[in-house]
């Protein structure tokens, strides 16, 4: 399916635009998404973005109408056959993800419904659960459209910055304001990942806690915010920065 997809992406800007609505629908389609690389697809195709390739409004359209379709269609199909689904030896191996998103939705069904688009493992489970759940729409539709408005250009955000960096003009100093971007996203990235793990109480329980305690986790978060901190101010600081944001600028003025 991916090499698929990367053949059919190159061919021309207007298969790229349905490789961006087959994407977001098949990542949000239930139990699909579960399987399917999505957010690595959506960062190559960001990638395009970036580079000029495929324009950044179409795309996001794209996205926007490839993601409503895959939820709705998931919340029919978890209204539709709720009883065979329980039965479902899939569905029964992974029942804790699926309880535990059953008591988000009857907790804060709307809140869940909008910031399950944009994690991972729920994002192509929560319609269907919500359709399983006899959700009613006036509590599923608007977030859900919310949702599926502002996640594609969320997940088309990386691709894009490297697209854009892979444009900067040759010399002699745009090679280390490269890896400076690639170094400051990384530890960009990993700072909100430990903060976030920390929020969630994710640092004791699970198989990443041997390598990184709670306590090992409380150390490292701070350090982390700092080095991401002034990596970024020395981004913002290089002489390409201007350069840089003059691309960005352009992916979404054209």
């Amino acid at each position: 399916m991916e090499a698929f997809l990367q053949h059919f992406i190159t061919q021309s800007a207007a298969y790229a635009l349905f490789a961006v609505a087959l994407v977001a629908f098949l990542e949000s389609l239930a139990l699909v998404g579960l399987i399917l690389p999505g957010a690595v697809l959506m960062t190559g195709l960001g990638a395009l973005i970036g580079s000029g390739e495929v324009n950044f409004w179409q795309a996001w359209l794209a996205g926007i109408i490839g993601c409503l379709l895959g939820d709705w269609i998931s919340f029919w199909l978890g209204w539709r056959f709720k009883k065979p689904l329980h039965r479902w030896s899939f569905m029964k191996k992974n029942k804790a993800l699926l309880d535990k998103t059953e008591h988000a939705l009857h907790q804060h069904s709307m809140v869940t419904v909008l910031i399950g688009r944009f994690v991972g493992p729920t994002r192509p489970l929560i319609p269907m659960v919500a359709g399983m759940l006899n959700l009613p729409l006036a509590k599923f539709i608007p977030p859900n459209i919310i949702g599926c408005i502002f996640w594609p250009p969320v997940y088309f955000l990386p691709g894009i910055l490297a697209g854009a960096a892979i444009d900067i003009p040759s010399d002699e100093r745009s090679s280390g304001f490269k890896w400076l971007l690639l170094g400051a996203a990384l530890l960009l990235w990993l700072a909100v990942w430990a903060a976030w793990r920390l929020w969630r109480n994710k640092a004791e329980g699970d198989w990443l806690s041997r390598w990184v305690p709670r306590a090992r986790l409380l150390r490292l978060t701070p350090v982390l915010a700092v080095l991401a901190v002034v990596a970024l101010y020395a981004a913002c600081s290089h002489p390409l920065m201007p350069v840089y944001l003059d691309i960005l600028t352009k992916v979404v003025s054209r």
